[in-house]
């Protein structure tokens, strides 16, 4: 859907926020005749010559009370708060402020997906962009995954689908964002250290159907009213996927096959369940609703399959590592809150310890007691938020404490030594410990590597 792109020409801009998201911006501001005034907390950057060298401004080191005077117009990165003092100084005085993935969608006019969700965002988002390639489609994914959107804007397009991962937190500074597709996959309590309360975090979800027309399709889970309810009130047609194909219209399973129901009488085979390389029933939800996306947008079943077949996953997602003596380790670092992490823990049916803790986010703990109780299993937990995660859980499974990730890791080897699964779902954030999510699944793969290396068995998946 064609918008109309922001004019910056000739006009002065404040990107607030020095993450690739805010470099990305700036660099589209500059090309597209404005100039920039580039503000991050961070004493430096280093692309700082790059910038000076486009003639952007630089105010680094504290966030300012204000933007400059001169700026038309204020873009803000995802990771810095909607309520901070520039921006509301901002706003007072009548100038308006959007997200980095507002401002670059106006310049677009192939289809943009929009892929949310509390959990399986990047798995979903990944595995569109693999079917539509697989079709031939041009197709650029990016958005909170990978590429910020602004940095895909040149290369974009008539033809081009733009397959988005979409945040709340970006979704907290739209105002015409504009999905052809909106998928939001699931919801649960997550980012309440940012958001404030649970209703927060879900209206700042649902706005991702805030623009869509009748002409549009919404992507929806079966079985959960309210979010489908969120897609109904904007008017967009509705294609749910789930478990199973009782809807009149969604994808769901048709004995072993993925399959979509157009009417009560017409079944289409889209995938073989057999195809799925992915760990975790919630991962398969994932492939259905991926299958979803793919089918409105005129994919293949072949084309389909063969993306599927060919994809074991992401980097962090449920990843297998290696296997120490007789048990298994997964690197499921992007479980960054107790929903994901329940999950993680349910696609294994034999004994699961799991390595709990970060910073907390909000959410129950104590969903995790029942799978890991059911599973035999045992938690270990680590960081700023062990104290919470001992106290949720010691009541259904037995609870040990590690001061690190190494320490963690060598006590679930030492508990698991008859066989099982040692799980990295930490149901929190990593800026305790770690840069992010990425950096903690790293050196947890790292640390496995020299484990299996010392017990003589030196294969383990460490990309």
């Amino acid at each position: 859907m064609t918008t109309t792109p922001y004019d910056v020409s000739g006009r002065h801009v404040a990107v607030v926020g020095g993450g690739r998201s805010g470099l990305a911006a700036s660099r589209l501001v500059v090309q597209r005749g404005g100039q920039v005034t580039l503000i991050d907390t961070k004493a430096d950057l280093a692309e700082r010559d790059e910038l000076l060298a486009l003639g952007v401004r630089l105010h680094l080191g504290a966030m300012p009370d204000d933007v400059p005077r001169e700026a038309a117009l204020v873009i803000v990165s995802p990771g810095v708060p909607a309520d901070a003092q520039p921006l509301q100084a901002a706003r007072a005085r009548g100038i308006t402020v959007i997200g980095e993935l507002e401002f670059a969608s106006s310049f677009l006019a192939g289809p943009v997906v929009a892929i949310t969700g509390s959990k399986g965002k990047s798995t979903t988002t990944t595995l569109v962009g693999r079917m539509l390639e697989a079709a031939g489609r041009p197709v650029l994914v990016g958005g909170n995954i990978g590429v910020p959107l602004s940095a895909q804007v040149e290369a974009a397009t008539p033809d081009t689908w733009h397959i988005v991962e979409t945040s709340s937190f970006q979704l907290e500074t739209i105002a015409r964002y504009h999905p052809h597709v909106a998928v939001w996959l699931n919801f649960s309590p997550d980012h309440l250290d940012r958001h404030g309360t649970e209703a927060v975090y879900e209206q700042a979800k649902a706005r991702v159907f805030e623009n869509q027309t009748p002409s549009d399709w919404a992507v929806v889970p079966a079985h959960d009213a309210r979010i489908r309810g969120f897609a109904a009130a904007r008017g967009a047609q509705i294609v749910t996927f789930g478990a199973d194909l009782a809807v009149e219209d969604g994808v769901g399973l048709a004995g072993d096959v993925i399959a979509r129901r157009q009417t009560p009488g017409r079944i289409e085979p889209l995938v073989p369940v057999s195809a799925v390389r992915l760990t975790g029933r919630h991962m398969l939800g994932n492939v259905m609703a991926a299958c979803a996306v793919a089918d409105l947008a005129g994919v293949s079943s072949e084309a389909m399959t063969r993306a599927v077949e060919g994809f074991t996953g992401l980097e962090h997602a449920l990843e297998y590592v290696a296997t120490v003596g007789r048990t298994r380790l997964y690197n499921d670092s992007k479980a960054t809150n107790v929903e994901a992490a329940t999950m993680a823990v349910e696609a294994f049916d034999g004994p699961v310890t799991a390595i709990v803790g970060g910073v907390y986010k909000g959410g129950d703990f104590a969903r995790l007691g029942p799978p890991l109780q059911a599973r035999g299993g045992s938690v270990i937990a680590m960081g700023e938020a062990a104290p919470l995660v001992a106290e949720a859980l010691a009541a259904f499974v037995p609870v040990a404490r590690a001061a690190s990730l190494e320490d963690a890791v060598a006590e679930g080897l030492a508990q698991r030594r008859e066989g099982g699964v040692v799980l990295l779902a930490p149901a929190c954030a990593s800026f305790d410990m770690f840069r992010d999510y990425a950096d903690r699944g790293r050196a947890f793969k790292a640390i496995v590597a020299r484990l299996a290396a010392a017990a003589g068995q030196a294969e383990v998946r460490n990309g």
